[in-house]
């Protein structure tokens, strides 16, 4: 497994580039960054040359349209999404997610009908340039009472959701907060295959009821209560071999760290321990 870093949690740590020196620095293997962005700047090779001078592998994606709401949001957000899957490709990028919220206030009926015939199309273009789709569900309670009528939050119902889809480039985003907030355990992974999950999500839950815990409210790896160190070890032991990057979104307040040095030490920190009982890692 790729030890990884979105943005959530590094505080302000600039453009892409100090991204990636900083990722370096801290013994990351994979970030996730403007890809398309990236080669504006620097041009191809340019784009290539820092990935590969700094040791990182382009992490995932963000879907980056709205597939929830107006066909015409939903068109508009697919025109670009080709050129972006091709700059991720061009990069080195296999993955593209995108997140479902438990609850929503259209018919559930209708937007379960609407998730899978555009996610499809989705699917099919970004697989043109052999990227993934991973589907994330949410599993913090105070979501699934949001909006009117409750809707996908489960592991079960986004495999199925997948299967609907029915292309084989759709899959899971398996975060360890969502895991944990759906009272899943290692058992459940390990139900699993590999090739089920396309891309990992890392970060840690306060000690709370499980149903009062805050989606945006977490906590570095290491420093909280779920079991990291088994959530990893059923990943390696069937088979994932992908990119495992943190997702800390948290608010800007006493506990969070006050530089970015900081946060990638924390960040650091709490990879070695969660790792820490891993074999050939």
């Amino acid at each position: 497994m790729l030890k990884g870093l979105t943005r959530a949690g590094l505080c302000d740590v600039g453009d892409d580039k100090r991204l990636l020196e900083l990722a370096s620095k801290y013994g990351f293997q994979a970030v996730e960054l403007d890809a398309e962005g990236l080669i504006k700047s620097e041009g191809l090779d340019g784009a290539r040359g820092l990935l590969q001078e700094h040791g990182i592998t382009l992490g995932a994606i963000d879907l980056g349209l709205d597939w929830r709401n107006s066909e015409e949001d939903f068109q508009a957000g697919l025109e670009q999404l080709g050129r972006r899957a091709k700059a991720a490709a061009l990069l080195g990028g296999d993955t593209c997610t995108t997140y479902i919220l438990p609850s929503t206030d259209n018919s559930p009926a209708v937007l379960a009908v609407q998730a899978v015939n555009r996610l499809r199309q989705c699917a099919d273009i970004i697989g043109e340039h052999g990227l993934k789709l991973a589907l994330e569900f949410v599993g913090p309670h105070h979501w699934r009472t949001a909006f009117r009528y409750p809707f996908i939050h489960t592991m079960e119902d986004t495999l199925a959701l997948a299967a609907a889809i029915g292309r084989p480039n759709v899959g899971l985003l398996m975060d360890s907060y969502h895991w944990y907030t759906n009272g899943l355990t290692t058992g459940d992974l390990e139900k699993l295959t590999a090739d089920q999950i396309v891309y990992v999500h890392l970060n840690d839950a306060k000690p709370l009821p499980v149903e009062q815990v805050i989606d945006h409210e977490r906590l570095y790896p290491g420093e909280g209560v779920i079991d990291l160190s088994g959530f990893l070890s059923s990943l390696q032991k069937i088979g994932y071999t992908g990119i495992v990057a943190q997702e800390v979104l948290m608010p800007q307040d006493a506990d969070a760290p006050a530089t970015t040095e900081a946060a990638f030490e924390r960040s650091k920190a709490g990879f070695d321990r969660a790792f820490a009982t891993l074999q050939n890692v």
